[in-house]
């Protein structure tokens, strides 16, 4: 379901999954310590193979079905055990994999505010895209839908601690680089917010 549908997206708190949406579920999540609230959302880029959007791999690559053969880049990373909560497509569509009260693999090695493993407090959302060719209208769209629903669903969470994996994984992790657009983000979003 592309996301810039005029529908507001519900999230299931009891369920962690959000209506309407296709769901890959995957078995890389697990629960988070002490029943802990999400308090932050990594915004990720993705692309697979590097550069190409489209075709079945992220699914693939999130539910540890990557076939090693099938490109060369995937050599590395058939046999990973990583996740996300949602992938936004280049059309806006919305795909997810982990409920939003368990723990998925997407940030690895990371750091907010002097805290480590981002994992346990936070939920993981994809673009598809590289960090140099920009993001679609449609992605934006989505990603605002998006964060307003998480916004309202968990009291935890607040529109400041939005950031992206390179924020978490300096020198390490660069996405979703500088073609991500964040004061339109922030703007699609205040206006969410606003319009209640």
């Amino acid at each position: 379901m592309p996301a810039a549908a005029a529908t507001p997206l519900r999230i299931d708190r009891a369920t962690g999954l959000l209506a309407g949406v296709r769901q890959v579920l995957t078995p890389f999540c697990n629960a988070r310590p002490d029943n802990m609230e999400p308090e932050l959302l990594i915004v990720h880029g993705i692309s697979l193979p590097p550069g190409e959007f489209g075709g079945p791999w992220i699914d693939r690559l999130f539910t540890g079905n990557l076939p090693g053969e099938a490109h060369a880049s995937f050599v590395e990373r058939a046999g990973l055990k990583v996740s996300a909560h949602v992938l936004i497509r280049r059309d806006g569509e919305l795909v997810q994999y982990v409920p939003f009260g368990q723990r998925a693999w997407h940030a690895g090695t990371s750091q907010y505010r002097g805290r480590g493993n981002c994992n346990d407090f936070s939920i993981g959302i994809e673009l598809e895209g590289t960090d140099e060719v920009p993001y679609t209208d449609a992605q934006y769209t989505a990603l605002a839908a998006l964060a307003a629903a998480l916004l309202q669903a968990y009291d935890s969470l607040g529109a400041e601690h939005i950031v992206g994996h390179s924020d978490v994984a300096p020198g390490r992790k660069t996405d979703p680089g500088a073609a991500f657009d964040w004061p339109r983000l922030h703007a699609a979003l205040a206006a969410l917010l606003a319009a209640g």
